[in-house]
């Protein structure tokens, strides 16, 4: 009998989906430990199990993000650009992140017209601002701001935190290049990577989507800035 061949990006693909579904089962079970035992454990196990909570869901963003650029690699992906609310959608991601905020006691604000409406993939835009709001919660104080405008027929959403900012090396690159592994720290650029080709993917009269890292911004620390035509 002829052993049939084994396609190892598919077999990835499909090891990563799987993976992607028992991490979702976990995160559950986490948040709901979490939000029965705030009474019964010391606060520094409490800490632990936020943080722990925290890196599951980091994971689970990547291996939906890996599974994302599969689809867009093999054409499979049922891209989806349609008219959207922006403060909508900036609501939704903040409410699906919010526990976990005000585990670590961090604010966030979300500044952007109730009648502001744009043209984009609703999932894939998301992605880019649950990776942005992953990256402020590892590196801000206590405060991040989500800030939506509309200039010059482009639509430019802020993700800015208080922290101490981007470094200068990671400054003076492209953004779209930073695929880099640091063993030290654990960034694999993934989400950087992820994020500039989702921006990209959007086009509209002639213009195309980038995105872009900066220091400043309302509270003085990191910005992430996605820009949509």
């Amino acid at each position: 009998m002829e052993q049939e061949e084994i396609n190892f990006s598919d077999f990835i693909a499909s090891s990563t989906h799987d993976m992607k579904n028992s991490l979702s089962i976990q995160i559950g079970f986490l948040e709901e430990l979490m939000g029965g035992s705030r009474v019964k454990l010391d606060a520094s196990t409490l800490d632990q199990l936020g943080h722990s909570i925290y890196e599951a869901k980091r994971m689970n963003t990547n291996l939906i993000q890996i599974l994302s650029m599969y689809k867009l690699g093999k054409s499979i992906y049922p891209i989806d650009i349609a008219e959207q609310s922006v403060n909508e959608v900036l609501e939704e991601v903040v409410l699906q992140n919010q526990a976990i905020m005000e585990f670590k006691g961090i604010s966030v604000s979300v500044d952007c017209p109730e009648v502001c409406f744009w043209y984009f993939d609703r999932d894939l835009v998301s992605g880019i601002l649950v990776n942005a709001l992953n990256n402020a919660y590892n590196y801000t104080t206590d405060k991040i701001h989500l800030v939506a405008t509309i200039n010059d027929q482009m639509l430019e959403i802020r993700v800015e935190d208080n922290g101490r900012g981007y470094p200068e090396s990671l400054l003076q690159g492209n953004i779209a290049d930073n695929k880099g592994v640091s063993f030290s720290t654990g960034s694999t650029g993934l989400g950087f990577y992820f994020s500039s080709l989702v921006a990209g993917m959007h086009k509209n009269g002639g213009k195309q989507g980038s995105l872009a890292i900066e220091n400043g911004g309302t509270y003085g620390g990191g910005c992430f800035v996605v820009t949509l035509p």
